[in-house]
């Protein structure tokens, strides 16, 4: 139970720039952070669904090259990855476009091998997964899925939810607003966001993020908020910690899939839950000076992993 498991689903990624040219890769709020975690040195699994196309086999080889484990990722034959792609504006905000409906990992939990990779779930030390993962199934599915953390859980594993939230993966807010609670009560650690609490329930202010994980009774929060900065809770804390400015943002995708990785990884280390929200705002600063989902491994800053960080 040394691993970490990352659910969720990567897609082709097409990232547009200014003179309308578009750049190929592969990106997924999960996959981000799983490819993060792995550069930072946390041994961690990939669990999603793929075909058996050109594409799919190529994401497994990148993936393995960055040491994510693959062993968890069924083939489905004659499936195909789900796309999106990314336009970006002066500012370096950005807008997504999706074609994903009939992507593999959709099925994932009533795929044939659901057995034997609900059971190696329950044998990682942290499951991560998002709000756009729950987006991704039916209600039989999630339903699965929380029975799966359940028993992880109960078997001494800890549960990572990034709020991460999409409102045209959901076209219903009260399903989605009652899942999201369901996956607060069940989280040992939530990643959370005034944007995100903003859209799902209609609240900017930070203390209503605060109080609604409060009578969740998360043990451990980050809520980030509109400007950067967040607050990170636990024991009876609630310290605010302040980014660095950024002056030359250029993407800010990944962002806060970076932030979850630098954090996660700070705190298997061994960080404080402070220093480890700091370690999360340095990766993703360094990652919105670039485009696209995945920076250079050169551009990788170096992080004070650990107890003295």
């Amino acid at each position: 139970m040394t691993r970490v498991a990352c659910v969720g689903e990567c897609m082709v990624e097409l990232s547009e720039h200014p003179d309308g040219t578009l750049t190929r890769s592969f990106g997924g709020d999960t996959l981000n952070t799983s490819l993060y975690l792995a550069r930072l040195g946390v041994p961690v699994d990939y669990v999603t669904a793929l075909g058996d196309d050109p594409f799919s086999s190529e994401m497994l080889e990148r993936w393995a090259a960055e040491g994510i484990g693959i062993g968890l990722i069924p083939r489905v034959p004659g499936a195909l990855p789900g796309l999106y792609l990314i336009r970006t504006d002066a500012r370096g905000e950005r807008r997504f476009y999706y074609w994903r409906e009939s992507a593999p990992v959709r099925a994932l939990f009533r795929r044939p091998e659901i057995d034997a990779l609900t059971d190696a779930l329950c044998r990682a030390a942290l499951i991560y997964l998002s709000g756009i993962t729950l987006s991704l199934f039916d209600e039989a599915s999630r339903n699965l899925l929380f029975d799966t953390l359940a028993r992880a859980r109960a078997a001494g594993a800890q549960v990572a939810f990034d709020t991460n939230f999409r409102p045209r993966g959901w076209p219903d807010f009260a399903v989605a607003r009652a899942v999201y609670e369901r996956a607060f009560r069940t989280a040992d650690v939530v990643l959370a966001s005034v944007e995100d609490h903003m859209l799902l329930f209609g609240s900017p202010d930070p203390d209503a993020v605060l109080k609604r994980l409060q009578m969740a009774a998360v043990p451990e929060a980050v809520v980030k908020l509109l400007s950067p900065a967040c607050h990170v809770v636990w024991a009876g804390q609630n310290d605010v910690v302040v980014a660095e400015p950024v002056q030359d943002v250029l993407d800010t995708t990944a962002a806060g899939d970076s932030f979850a990785a630098g954090y996660l990884a700070a705190r298997r280390a061994g960080s404080a839950p402070a220093a480890a929200g700091a370690i999360g705002h340095q990766l993703a600063g360094a990652v919105v000076r670039h485009r696209g989902a995945i920076i250079p491994k050169a551009a990788m800053p170096t992080l004070a992993l650990g107890p003295a960080a």
